[in-house]
């Protein structure tokens, strides 16, 4: 037998592969993230005894979240908030609601697979790797690397995967073994994107396979992962990884963001200061006016992002407020105000934090939740805000143009 010997299987329960480097052995397992089948087969392969240790694909925060309860429960929204993380769990939240629609159609809990080999690993006393890696590092590693158009379709596809009224069949579940789940999320744009589907499914690949050769031991080890990763584990495992640490340490990174669109927001504050003094320059009408529509227009689109998300009516008048003075003010966006406003008028209520993964499934929860909701506060009013301010920016060069 060769040092890397590989044999795929399809046709009694999930596709798997038998993969030998040296004295380590690795039966990987492709499964279904939302499958009783996949579950059970998970089960009944520890229950064997054939395996000295047991590899998932979780990263140590889903793990907790897996093991030790609802994280969110423990989240501290305004910290949240002020670190500028928002979005990141909007997005979470978005990713979290999808598997869960499927997994309430069929009565299975999102992750089954995993619990499963958690549990039945513990139980027979096998050592269990975390070999994924953090899903937060993916995505920010998917938005740094893919333009701003395709940033603008990923969220639509998360949005879009809210909105679907679409029922699944659990033969289309199993079928969901042929891919990820994050590819299935964005599979359209995961097809057109090479860098997409590169931070998405190949570098996850690649981690996961370092993981196993950095982590792994001498014997026979079940790996249980979405079928999406069969393939490409497979193969680079087979092509050797010469140094699985500085891998890991590599796609573990987040590449920095182009440090011209840092000063983007501030080049914008310049320009529209140097308008109002242009403007007050030639006239003090006009002047005041350019003012005026900056107060207005930049206001009102971000009091109207904060009234879609149902936010508190002071709440409203808050954003209209905050964003012609935080549009100038990069350092604070008009929706940490916003946010911070709807959560000292409407303090989220401990159910809110429970039943938060299960609102958050349909479009009305998102609203209908303290928490979700003043998440869309700061969303929709800091989208209200940008768009405020490039609307009255042009307007008010506009003005300068024509007088």
């Amino acid at each position: 037998m060769s040092d890397t010997d590989i044999a795929m299987l399809s046709s009694q329960g999930g596709p798997r592969a038998t993969v030998v480097c040296g004295d380590r052995q690795f039966e990987i397992l492709g499964t279904a993230h939302v499958s009783r089948a996949s579950a059970e087969e998970v089960r009944a392969e520890i229950q064997s005894g054939a395996y000295d240790a047991v590899a998932i694909e979780l990263c140590d925060a889903r793990h907790a979240a897996l093991t030790k309860g609802d994280e969110v429960a423990d989240m501290d929204l305004f910290q949240v908030l002020r670190q500028g993380k928002a979005g990141m769990v909007a997005a979470n939240l978005a990713l979290g609601a999808y598997q869960q629609r499927l997994a309430d159609q069929f009565g299975i809990a999102p992750g089954a697979e995993m619990r499963t080999a958690i549990a039945e690993s513990e139980q027979a006393g096998l050592p269990l790797a975390l070999i994924d890696r953090n899903i937060g590092i993916t995505l920010k590693r998917v938005y740094r690397r893919i333009p701003w158009w395709q940033r603008v379709s990923t969220m639509a596809a998360l949005a879009g995967s809210l909105v679907t009224s679409e029922k699944i069949s659990e033969e289309d579940i199993e079928k969901l073994k042929e891919g990820d789940m994050l590819e299935s999320t964005f599979n359209e744009f995961a097809q057109e994107s090479a860098a997409m589907h590169s931070a998405l499914i190949d570098e996850r690949d690649r981690y996961m396979a370092a993981q196993l050769l950095e982590q792994g031991q001498p014997g026979k080890t079940l790996v249980v992962i979405g079928a999406g990763h069969l393939k490409g584990m497979t193969r680079y495992l087979e092509q050797g990884i010469e140094a699985p640490a500085e891998l890991i340490t590599e796609l573990d990174s987040v590449p920095p963001g182009a440090r011209w669109v840092k000063w983007i927001p501030w080049l914008i504050v310049v320009a529209i200061v140097a308008g109002f003094a242009l403007g007050f320059s030639r006239s003090t009408g006009l002047g005041q006016q350019m003012v005026v529509e900056w107060v207005v227009i930049n206001g009102a689109l971000s009091a109207l992002g904060a009234l879609i998300a149902l936010g508190h009516p002071l709440t409203v008048v808050t954003a209209f407020i905050a964003a012609p003075i935080t549009s100038l003010n990069p350092t604070i966006g008009a929706g940490m105000v916003t946010a911070a406003a709807e959560l000292w008028l409407r303090k989220p209520r401990v159910g809110d934090f429970s039943t938060l993964k299960q609102d958050v499934t349909s479009v009305r929860g998102w609203w209908r939740n303290r928490v979700s909701r003043t998440l869309l506060v700061f969303l929709f009013s800091t989208i209200g805000s940008a768009i405020g301010t490039y609307v009255a920016g042009f307007r008010i060069f506009g003005q300068l143009i024509g007088s």
